[in-house]
């Protein structure tokens, strides 16, 4: 009977610690940077479709595109001289690259999530950022939570600039 009570007792905690885990679990789609553009905007990312990849010296990244960037890209946008159309979004991955332990040669893979950065294309919303607006959350590991970048949607603009000849996105559709 005590052994019984005991382990009704442990299942009880067990239930309480990762019930309580899973309330103050961050709901990541509650986010927005500080002019508005919301990580809501952006739901179901994870499922989208790989463009390409990057890697620079500090982090390695999946470009994704939603169904809309998708199209206009098979379509030969921007090399065609069309704009994205309203509703195009990218999401960019970024991890920390690390060695990997299980291949058979030496690959680097990624490590931790640094932050996941979004285009929207909106003529509306953001015509004074050549139509695009931007949002970056950054990841901490330790917490398991995103923050908004400070920058807000606006924070992409100026380094787009010098992609304005492809409608200020730097990510081309390579073949397949």
């Amino acid at each position: 009977m005590k052994s019984i009570s005991v382990a009704v007792i442990a299942v009880a905690v067990v239930l309480a610690v990762s019930g309580d885990r899973a309330i103050s679990a961050q709901d990541k789609y509650t986010l927005k940077v500080p002019d508005g553009l919301a990580f809501s905007e952006f739901r179901g990312y994870e499922d989208w479709q790989v463009v390409a990849v990057s890697k620079t010296d500090d982090l390695m990244s999946a470009i994704l595109a939603n169904p809309v960037m998708i199209d206009a890209y098979r379509a030969g946008v921007p090399g065609n001289g069309q704009p994205f159309p309203d509703g195009a979004k990218i999401a960019k991955i970024h991890w920390k690259p690390k060695d990997s332990e299980d291949a058979p040669a030496p690959t680097v893979v990624p490590g931790s999530l640094a932050n996941v950065d979004f285009m929207v294309r909106d003529s509306k919303r953001f015509s004074d950022t050549a139509n695009w607006g931007y949002a970056e959350f950054d990841y901490e590991a330790a917490s398991e939570t995103f923050t908004p970048h400070e920058t807000g949607a606006s924070c992409g603009a100026a380094c787009h600039t010098i992609a304005a000849a492809k409608d200020s996105v730097f990510t081309a559709y390579p073949a397949r």
